[in-house]
């Protein structure tokens, strides 16, 4: 049986190791998104919350707090990126241009 697509998704990104999936809260003007690896909503990476106020606040996932703050940066860049214009991206690259902080 083929699988359906999940209307609330937003797209996927990879690091070149992890493929992670981004998924808003709601269909219509979403508050927050939640970000999973390797196709298993149960293995939350990230959830960003406060869009809609501004008020931006990420939660990290118990097994992911402890990775390095630069890459965390990047997965909340490419977590925006893919939340906001469904584009899928392929691997990490260094650089850090257009970076999106949370305060969380």
């Amino acid at each position: 049986m083929p699988r359906l697509a999940d209307p609330l998704e937003r797209g996927r990104f990879s690091d070149g190791h992890t493929d992670y999936t981004v998924r808003a809260s709601s269909a219509v003007a979403p508050d927050s998104f939640q970000v999973f690896a390797d196709g298993n909503a149960a293995d939350i990476v990230l959830i960003v919350s406060g869009i809609n106020s501004g008020h931006l606040h990420a939660t990290w996932g118990a097994a992911w707090r402890a990775f390095a703050p630069d890459w965390k940066v990047w997965v909340e860049d490419a977590a925006f990126k893919v939340f906001y214009t469904g584009h899928r991206i392929e691997k990490r690259h260094g650089g850090g241009d257009g970076v999106r902080f949370c305060e969380g």
